[in-house]
């Protein structure tokens, strides 16, 4: 199983990215994604989830800003970052609850994108 990571990007404070994370291989199941976030200097730390029902959660800093959302039948999830803050450069990393068969749950990370807001 692979998450392959993308849509990051140089983007001015005010703007908005769209990333996305499409998980390849063997999958029986998707039963949750979601996105992290490592600053420069900081621990990683949740963004956002999404479960396989649609179910989402979001990081205080980013509501309101911040959408999560699953095509279930790509098995890829997306992440609309708008009103972009200079606080949210860091590297993004998808990461995902995947069922190779029934019964077995295994948890993955993608490599990462970077978000870069400068002016």
């Amino acid at each position: 199983v692979q998450l392959q990571a993308s849509g990051g990007g140089l983007v001015q404070p005010g703007g908005s990215l769209r990333l996305s994370c499409a998980a390849s291989g063997r999958i029986f199941s998707i039963n949750a994604m979601r996105w992290y976030r490592q600053a420069p200097g900081k621990q990683r730390e949740l963004v956002s989830s999404i479960s396989r029902g649609g179910n989402t959660n979001y990081a205080d800093f980013v509501k309101g800003r911040f959408t999560i959302s699953m095509d279930n039948a790509k098995n890829t999830v997306y992440l609309q970052m708008n009103s972009l803050k200079f606080e949210d450069t860091a590297v993004y990393y998808c990461n995902a609850d995947i069922s190779l068969r029934v019964g077995i749950l295994e948890n993955y990370w993608g490599q990462g994108t970077l978000v870069t807001v400068s002016s």
